[in-house]
């Protein structure tokens, strides 16, 4: 009787001490990185094309951000942001890597593009790095693009690395499809889809680390070109425009053809595609009771694709798209879900930006920030968890470059309800109130010179602090000439031109 007493008592305590030690250990992270998706193309944020179940429903058990923004409207700028918690401008890394920049600049356009960092520095303290010490188990799979090899994820703090390496987009073999001609992944089967292979994989490391904290960042593929559906979502989004939205709207941006209709058959299956990997992770975490225990943060890398690169989506009522400075490049989907501590439903309209997830996430583990790190994010989690307001700041753009989308070189702020955006080729600046006008059509910098001045100052004070590069005049520029902008879009399926 004493024994069994005993053996009782000692099962219990080894019951609390599992209990106590699940709730002592730092969280788990799974940050989910989607790359040009717009913020317009979830079924949480408007659209009524794309289906995405998944990531709707996170939405609702979450808070959703409609504010939120990427640090730069192309690619690698925002992972260097996202990775370190600097504005890009810091790590040097201010346009996507491969980017042609002087001396190798070919094109006609009035100003030369600022030279920009090709590799994110060993140097940096990445955020797979400062989780670490905190005991973290770090998994990386999908799109890195930050420099050559000996700059991947695994020399950057990642455990392991699935599918990183120095290309922009699934340009080996069969690109989306299995054999992927990518050294960091092994081949599946013939014909297997990559979003559901790094979904898988995903969902595998969290099984085996179920028992320590873990980093999950899946930075995907989807729904970057090369524009590639699995043949079932394409067709049933095919007949779903033939149903719905036979006929696409167009307008004009800049020197770009821009799409107003969001019906591209392809791309909706690239979408779909995408929330069912989300989906993938989100059942690997039910399985093994760890939804309490994970925060999980969906969001975007820039603007979706509307002027160039296929045309495939549309950000309306959003401005422009990748490549641009309008909200149409910058403004994100940003879904964030931690079941018990985030309330659910939240509508979030505070503006946030790239840099905020670094602190946010350190916070979340417990980890203190080192004493170097810029203020240039904030930790979002007395916003998420408290609704506390964030601290007084402004959000901050600069890109001295020519996108392949159209846009020019330029840089923008926005402070509560305002927008300045000033263009550098010929220094004119626009000014928007959001609030009032979110698709930027009426320009109100001549009726407001006191607020573009106090604005500019302060865009002029951050450049200053950041270091940021400026675009220099382009001695061989012939305005008699095309001036390289210009790119033709491919007919619509039946568009008579």
């Amino acid at each position: 009787m004493i024994i069994s007493r005993l053996l009782r008592l000692a099962l219990a305590l080894g019951a609390v001490s599992t209990v106590l030690s699940a709730a002592s250990r730092p969280p788990n992270i799974v940050f989910l990185l989607a790359d040009d998706l717009g913020q317009r193309d979830l079924g949480s944020y408007g659209s009524t094309f794309y289906e995405t179940p998944h990531l709707d429903k996170l939405a609702k058990e979450g808070a959703r951000f409609t504010s939120a923004y990427a640090a730069c409207p192309v690619c690698s700028p925002t992972r260097a942001s996202v990775i370190t918690g600097k504005y890009p401008q810091r790590t040097g890394i201010t346009d996507f890597i491969g980017a042609p920049q002087p001396p190798a600049w070919k094109r006609n356009t009035r100003l030369l593009p600022a030279p920009y960092t090709t590799e994110l520095a060993l140097a940096e303290t990445t955020l797979a790095e400062a989780l670490k010490p905190a005991g973290y188990a770090t998994f990386f799979a999908g799109k890195w693009h930050l420099g050559p090899k000996g700059r991947w994820p695994e020399d950057q703090g990642f455990d392991i690395n699935l599918g990183g390496n120095d290309r922009g987009g699934p340009y080996g073999g069969d690109k989306y499809f299995s054999p992927y001609g990518n050294a960091s992944i092994p081949d599946g089967p013939k014909g297997e889809h990559l979003p559901d292979r790094l979904a898988r994989e995903a969902a595998a490391f969290i099984a085996k680390n179920k028992a320590q904290p873990f980093l999950v960042y899946l930075p995907f593929y989807d729904v970057h070109t090369p524009l590639m559906a699995r043949a079932d979502l394409r067709a049933k989004y095919e007949e779903k425009r033939r149903r719905l939205a036979p006929t696409t709207q167009w307008a004009r941006e800049g020197e770009r053809d821009v799409r107003l209709t969001q019906n591209h058959a392809i791309y909706a299956g690239m979408v779909e595609a995408m929330d069912q990997a989300v989906g993938t992770i989100m059942q690997a975490l039910r399985d093994h009771d760890l939804e309490r225990e994970t925060i999980v943060v969906f969001t975007s890398d820039n603007g979706g694709l509307s002027t160039s690169e296929g045309w495939p989506t549309s950000n309306l009522p959003l401005r422009g798209g990748k490549g641009w400075l309008y909200e149409g490049g910058v403004r994100e989907p940003l879904i964030v879900r931690w079941a018990g501590r985030i309330a659910p439903g939240q509508v979030i309209d505070t503006p946030v930006s790239s840099p905020d997830f670094f602190p946010t996430f350190l916070a979340v583990a417990g980890v203190k920030p080192a004493a170097d790190l810029p203020a240039d994010g904030v930790n979002l989690l007395p916003l998420l968890t408290e609704a506390r307001a964030l601290p007084d700041r402004a959000l901050f753009w600069h890109y001295p470059h020519y996108g392949n989308q159209g846009g020019a070189p330029g840089a923008a702020v926005r402070r509560g309800d305002w927008k300045l955006i000033e263009w550098f080729e010929e220094g004119a600046l626009e000014l928007y109130n959001l609030r009032a006008d979110p698709g930027e059509t009426k320009n109100l910098a001549a009726a407001e010179p006191a607020r573009v001045k106090t604005l500019r100052a302060e865009l002029q004070a951050w450049q200053k602090n950041v270091g940021a590069k400026f675009p220099t005049p382009n001695a061989a520029y012939d305005p008699a000439k095309p001036s390289g902008r210009f790119a033709a879009r491919p007919p619509e399926p039946g568009e008579k031109r």
